[in-house]
């Protein structure tokens, strides 16, 4: 019986391979317990091992989407401060979006930043850390068009978006306006910049 491996030959330099998928982020906090709890509110998720430090959550098929690892004394996070902005997860469509807020706002978990960016119509959230998570929808059915609306030049006058009431989203939703109208981003207010669409901390 021959147990020699057939020999391998591994890609040339010259043609780099990008990540199959992204697979999870790792938070640290010194308030395990509430953020365990808030992710699994906000991400529908299932906590698959837990213990006095660590935390690991998924939503689906993957062993794990979220990592917590808990820093007993650790203070909030800055908002000013330089590193991740913010992760964003996305729904199918708008109606999973909209029926998320209502369940979300059913917990007291309120987004701080509603925004249709153009090619996304988003949510914005922060945790218990002043983390920020952003659940969001495409607004185009296809890549190309995804693609297309960064080239355009509505997105270079306004690469930031403009803010929505989702209770109006919501109303508008439920009285069966056409999505295309739905999802197209509004002109910008009246005297406003897109910066003017930014957050305030």
């Amino acid at each position: 019986m021959n147990d020699v491996a057939p020999a391998r030959k591994l890609a040339p330099t010259s043609h780099p391979i990008s990540p199959a998928k992204f697979a999870h982020f790792v938070l640290r906090t010194g308030q395990i317990d509430k953020m365990a709890e808030w992710y699994r509110t906000v991400l529908n998720a299932r906590i698959v091992f837990r213990d006095e430090r660590l935390c690991f959550l998924s939503y689906d098929e993957e062993h794990h989407r979220l990592a917590l690892i808990g820093v007993p004394g650790a203070g909030l996070r800055d908002p000013n401060a330089t590193g991740t902005d913010h992760v964003a997860y996305t729904y199918n469509d708008l109606g999973e979006l909209l029926s998320t807020y209502r369940r979300l706002k059913g917990a007291g978990i309120l987004p701080h930043w509603p925004i249709n960016h153009g090619v996304t119509t988003s949510m914005y959230y922060r945790d218990p850390d002043n983390n920020r998570v952003e659940l969001q929808i495409d607004n185009f059915a296809t890549p190309k068009e995804l693609d297309g609306y960064f080239q355009s030049q509505a997105f270079r006058e306004n690469p930031v978006g403009v803010t929505y009431d989702p209770e109006e989203m919501c109303r508008r939703y439920e009285a069966g306006e056409p999505m295309a109208s739905l999802l197209k981003i509004p002109p910008l207010p009246a005297g406003k910049t897109p910066w003017d669409m930014l957050p305030s901390h």
